[in-house]
């Protein structure tokens, strides 16, 4: 059963009470986590490319893509990958979780959406990006698209879900840096696809300013990717300005030095927040009134136009005040 979330002064977000059911190798440092609800049936629909929040039991959330997309899913997989540098998100869940515990997790939400009347779509994944590639290669092949795959790894032990790959012969590529003593081609993929073909790229930040360079000169609404960090360090800087937290009926001053998500949590009032770095979509917040001063990678250019959401934990305003739906 949803339950609300324990967010308090803000719009509380629905969240699912789920177990984990089952952890299984993907490769040697990816990890697939099954999540169910305790009394079994269906859970909430799942668009390709979506991913959830994962609320950890140390207090942490990480967002992690949707491994299947579907109107009436009993599971929801994802892949995570054992982060070296890990900040507690894939440490945690690699050392800490085992099977049977209780895990909350976001509604999905999709910020990576695939476009399914696309006439050809060219799907490039790099490591563990192959996630929500994966999850869109299966709905194209659900509804009949075309489709080709392109996914590039460093070498063959970090190639994840190849089996399942493998079936659908060669609509799939396989790069390995390591055998080829070169990174993929990216300019000759894109240089290769019809002209009206969409692109959905996800990958380490290398793989994806080559993705960027190589459909440079493709229309924007056709090239499309998703990001595992920020491209530039976050910035604070900048004027002051005061949010109107419309439910709440209170005004906060927001300074140059700080985000307006650490205003929030000093004032007490909890939003869910995961990257900190305005790559997730975790944060984003209503706005009612006021023009966004947008920091973030994850909305697209027209959404930023509308000023109609945020990211708490980068963006900023370009009005003197924002009034938000909190």
């Amino acid at each position: 059963m949803s339950q609300p979330s324990s967010t308090t002064g803000a719009a509380a977000r629905e969240t699912l009470a789920l177990r984990l059911q089952s952890i299984s190798y993907a490769t040697r440092d990816i990890q697939v986590f099954e999540f169910v609800r305790p009394e079994g049936g269906a859970l909430p629909p799942v668009t390709a490319g979506a991913h959830v929040d994962v609320h950890l039991p140390n207090g942490i959330t990480r967002s992690y893509s949707l491994l299947h997309a579907g109107e009436s899913l009993e599971r929801y997989l994802v892949g995570v990958k054992r982060d070296p540098n890990s900040r507690g998100g894939s440490r945690y869940m690699h050392e800490q979780l085992r099977v049977g515990m209780p895990i909350t997790l976001s509604l999905p939400r999709n910020h990576f959406p695939l476009a399914e009347d696309s006439a050809h779509t060219v799907l490039i994944a790099g490591g563990i990006g192959i996630t929500p590639i994966w999850c869109m290669a299966q709905r194209l092949e659900r509804i009949g698209a075309s489709w080709e795959l392109w996914y590039a790894c460093r070498s063959r032990a970090d190639l994840a879900f190849l089996p399942e790959l493998a079936r659908f012969g060669d609509r799939v590529h396989v790069h390995l840096d390591e055998e080829a003593n070169a990174v993929l081609d990216m300019a000759g993929i894109v240089a290769a696809a019809p002209a009206d073909a969409h692109f959905y790229c996800c990958g380490p930040a290398p793989m994806l300013a080559a993705y960027e360079a190589a459909a440079a000169g493709r229309a924007p609404d056709t090239v499309h990717l998703e990001r595992f960090g920020a491209t530039q360090p976050l910035v604070t800087g900048g004027d002051g300005f005061v949010v109107q937290l419309a439910r709440a009926g209170i005004e906060l001053v927001v300074p140059a030095e700080s985000t307006l998500l650490e205003v929030l949590t000093n004032h007490g009032i909890v939003i869910d927040s995961s990257c900190q770095a305005g790559i997730c979509g975790c944060c984003e917040i209503t706005v009612l009134a006021g023009e966004v001063d947008h920091r973030d990678e994850v909305l697209t250019q027209a959404q930023r136009a509308g000023h109609k959401s945020m990211m708490a934990c980068c963006s900023r305003a370009k009005s003197a005040r924002l009034v938000l739906d909190l």
